[in-house]
């Protein structure tokens, strides 16, 4: 009988804590935008293009358009991930900063 896996418990770093700054919630925007631009590229070099529905055979999929064509809750998506990521770098003691 194969040895069963452990169910996976997530444990990301603990962000409950960090307020953000204007200035870096300003940012949290065109991070999200750039995550989805680096998404999309690795997907086009791997030979994925614009689909109305995802396919994967076809390698087809409907988020292979310009960030502000997203819906919401896609932009949500990468929102989330560039505020989260930029909670994590403050909350492991880093300091942000904009210099120009």
């Amino acid at each position: 009988m194969p040895k069963r896996r452990p169910a996976y418990e997530p444990k990301p770093i603990d962000t409950s804590k960090v307020k953000l700054t204007e200035d870096i919630l300003d940012l949290t925007e065109r991070l999200a935008e750039n995550t989805h631009a680096v998404w999309a590229r690795q997907r086009l070099a791997d030979g994925w293009r614009y689909g109305p529905r995802r396919d994967d055979v076809r390698k087809e999929h409907p988020s292979l358009v310009r960030y502000a064509e997203l819906s919401e809750s896609e932009k949500e998506y990468d929102r989330q991930t560039a505020m989260e990521t930029l909670k994590a770098i403050i909350a492991l003691g880093y300091q942000l900063e904009k210099t120009m």
